[in-house]
Formats: structure tokens, sequence, C-alpha cells
């Protein structure tokens, strides 16, 4: 009683006391925070789990995952392969089916590709890593019959691989030439070949292929047909002076008055038919054969 009737030893009994209470609150807040903490740091590791804690299958479903775009990647990579080869195969099969031959001349102005027809005609073996000047050999363009370059002279010298090599050079529009041509073993032939650009996406040039042609027997027959042509004239020039002769023969016959001239004239003017008859019926009966037997011989 003494002490609670002491203010100041009740005010120090009060200043204690306050002390305890804030001291234990101090304490139970700092636990309380430490436990919050302690509960958002498992949050946080739970929420990004580590490689060691993932579970097995799903280890196993990532690896089936995985394994199956490689078979996905396989398979579209065998079919892209598959369709390569059979385009390649097509292609292949057209070039050898072609009854005109091909070549494609790379960007290096060597033969890369070359089809059955083209070897036959040119009589090689194999064309490939050749170039224009070893397979034309200074074949020479025929002119008359060619589509040129603008302003070259009609008597200028052009040979084919000079064209070939003027459309890969300056990415010329595609040409048509013909040209005598003579093949390793000696075979003379009459070519047509057309020449054209294989440009890119980008507009740089490729390479240039060459279609050709063998137009031996139709330039045989053309020639043939001048050979007639040429025949027939000399043929009509010979009838002309035969009817010439035989008219004046005639005119003479008829105002001559001499009975040895006149039977001299009629000799002349039956001789004169009867060579106009064989050399008329020769022309008719035995026909362009003997026209070029005729020809033959005479030029020899």
């Amino acid at each position: 009683m003494r002490i609670l009737a002491n203010p100041v030893l009740l005010r120090a009994a009060v200043v204690l006391m306050c002390a305890g209470t804030a001291f234990l609150m101090a304490l139970l807040g700092m636990r309380l925070l430490r436990k919050k903490l302690s509960e958002e740091g498992d949050l946080s590791s739970d929420a990004a789990p580590s490689l060691e804690t993932l579970p097995l299958h799903l280890y196993n479903t990532v690896i089936q995952q995985l394994k199956q775009q490689k078979h996905e990647l396989q398979v579209q990579s065998q079919a892209e392969q598959q369709r390569a080869r059979t385009s390649e195969s097509f292609s292949q099969a057209v070039l050898s089916n072609l009854s005109c031959g091909v070549l494609v001349f790379g960007a290096n102005a060597l033969v890369k590709t070359s089809n059955a027809a083209a070897k036959s005609i040119l009589g090689f073996a194999s064309t490939t890593g050749m170039s224009a000047e070893d397979i034309f050999r200074g074949a020479l363009v025929q002119q008359a019959t060619s589509k040129l370059t603008a302003g070259a002279g009609l008597d200028e010298a052009v040979g084919v691989a000079d064209e070939i090599q003027r459309v890969m050079r300056k990415k010329s529009k595609q040409q048509q030439v013909e040209a005598e041509y003579e093949t390793p073993g000696g075979e003379k032939r009459y070519i047509q070949i057309t020449i054209s650009p294989v440009p890119a996406t980008d507009g740089e040039l490729l390479g240039v292929t060459c279609l050709i042609n063998d137009r031996t027997e139709l330039e045989s027959i053309r020639q043939q047909q001048a050979l007639q042509g040429e025949l027939s004239a000399e043929m009509a020039l010979q009838l002309r002076t035969s009817l010439t002769t035989i008219s004046g023969y005639a005119q003479q016959l008829a105002n001559n008055r001499d009975a040895e001239l006149a039977q001299q004239l009629a000799s002349d003017i039956a001789l004169e038919a009867a060579h106009l008859d064989r050399s008329l019926g020769g022309f008719l009966i035995t026909g362009p054969s003997a026209k070029a037997a005729a020809a033959s011989s005479k030029e020899s």
C-alpha cells in the first residue's frame, strides 16, 4: 500500500509495464514478419522449379515430342528428295525421247547436259564439258537462210560457235541459224540450230540452250528440186532452140526452088525433130533420177 501510495514508485511501475508490453508486441511482429517472408520464399520456389525437381513423366513427354518432330522432318525431307528425283527422271525421259538434239551450255560456256539425239546428230559419244568451238569446229552459218545479228554484213562469215557466244555475252533474243556441219567421222550434214538464252529470276544468265534439227534430207530434196529446175530451164532452152531451127529450115524450104537444097533442108528438119524427140522423150520418161544422174555426169 505504501508503494501504491508513493507516486514515484507507481509511475516507475507503469513505465515498466508499458515497456514490457511494447517489447512483447515488437517480438510478436518480428515473428509474424519472418513467417510471412518464409511463406513467400516457398511460393517462389514452387513457381520456378529446377530441372532436378521436374517429374520423370514430364521428361518422357518432352522427349516423345522431340522424336515426333524429328520423324516429321525426316518424312518431309524424304518427300522433297523423292519429288526432286521424280522431276529429274521426268526431265531426263523427256530429253531422251526428243527427236531433236538438245545442248545446254552453262554460264561457263561448257556443255552441262545433252540428249542422245544431239550426240547422234553431231557424231559425238559424249559432249559434256565441251565448248561450242570444240563441237562445231568452224562450221559457218548459212546467211541466206538465217536470222543474223543486226548490222552484220551479208558477206561476213559468221560461225555457229560465234552465234552461241554472242547470245551468251549479250543476252540477246532467240536466234535460229542453219549451217553445213561435218561430224568427227567426216559425214556432212545440214543442221538447223535454235539458240535461246536461259535467264534466272534476277535477270542473270544461267546458260544457253541449243535445239538441233537434222535437215540433211530436206536440204537434199531442196537441192534436187533446184537441180530439176535448172534441168527444166535447160530443156526449155533446147526446145526453143530446136523449134527455132526447124522453123528456119521450114521457111527456107518453102521459099526454095532447088530440089537438091529442098531435100537437104528436109533432111535437116527430120534430124532436128528426131533429136528433139529423143531429148524431150527421155526427159519425160526417166524422171528425177535420170535428171540427177545427167547433172552429175555433166558436173564430172
